[in-house]
């Protein structure tokens, strides 16, 4: 199967702004956050081709400039999926992956493995990745998505709100019969049924919870969902930034040691 990424980039966050070119992070790093993620995203062995799809001609010229492929789109886009079904429009590819630009600890299996899924399993049009929740303060939390899914792992339900809720413990159950599962960002979609989500109207689900990926699931199409053991976390506040250079820091100076000795 022929799979392009296509990587949805904006310069205006609303808790940081710039984010995908921030200097700080090629300062520490030596790359921006939009480098790291093009990379690792170009790792993956099926994907023969890394496009950043966004509406800024700052962050354009900074993917152009380490070597990167940037294609300018629609300002009017309302999100990320708009945005990469323009971009997928003039591609010749069977499938499309898209992988947030503010996650630079993306791993190259995770791109592959979201791939496989459609290759797997024909029924799907969409694909996407999650993995077990370990903690009830991570279930209960709003900001981190949750996903259920049945005996075939195709996704029964996506929510901010803590599910599922084993009765018998009261709500939470580490390892009781159905694991909590945290919800990843990156999807796969089959070129064509991408072409056509983009063009249906949001769903009171998606409006509701926020999740656009509700919206295919109120359509009846399937997504089937992954379970991967990597936790990457994207960067979506200046606390989450600080953490990703703080452990960036954190290994540099082992590898150091590791010269040394």
């Amino acid at each position: 199967m022929k799979a392009a990424v296509i990587i949805p980039a904006r310069y205006a966050s609303r808790r940081l702004p710039g984010k995908p070119i921030l200097e700080v992070a090629r300062q520490v790093t030596g790359k921006y956050i939009i480098q790291h993620v093009c990379e690792r995203a170009a790792q993956a062995p099926s994907v023969q081709e890394v496009i950043v799809a966004t509406d800024d001609e700052r962050i354009a010229a900074v993917v152009e400039g380490f070597g990167g492929k940037a294609q300018m789109t629609d300002p009017a886009h309302k999100s990320g999926t708009d945005r990469i079904a323009e971009v997928a429009a003039d591609l010749d590819a069977d499938v499309i992956v898209n992988v947030q630009g503010d996650e630079p600890e993306i791993h190259p299996g995770q791109v592959e493995h979201v791939i496989s899924l459609l290759a797997d399993d024909g029924s799907a049009v969409m694909g996407t990745l999650a993995h077990v929740i370990q903690s009830e303060e991570e279930w209960r939390d709003p900001n981190v998505v949750k996903v259920v899914t049945d005996v075939d792992g195709c996704a029964l339900y996506f929510s901010r709100s803590p599910i599922p809720y084993t009765r018998d413990s009261g709500g939470w159950a580490a390892g009781g019969p159905a694991e909590p599962l945290r919800h990843l960002g990156i999807y796969s979609y089959r070129r064509d049924f991408l072409l056509r989500y983009a063009q249906l109207p949001p769903a009171p689900l998606e409006v509701a919870e926020k999740l656009e990926q509700l919206r295919a699931l109120s359509a009846g199409y399937t997504i089937k969902v992954g379970i991967t053991q990597c936790r990457c976390i994207g960067i979506d506040t200046p606390d989450d930034l600080e953490e990703w250079l703080r452990k960036y820091r954190g290994r540099q100076g082992l590898e150091e040691k590791g010269t040394e000795a």
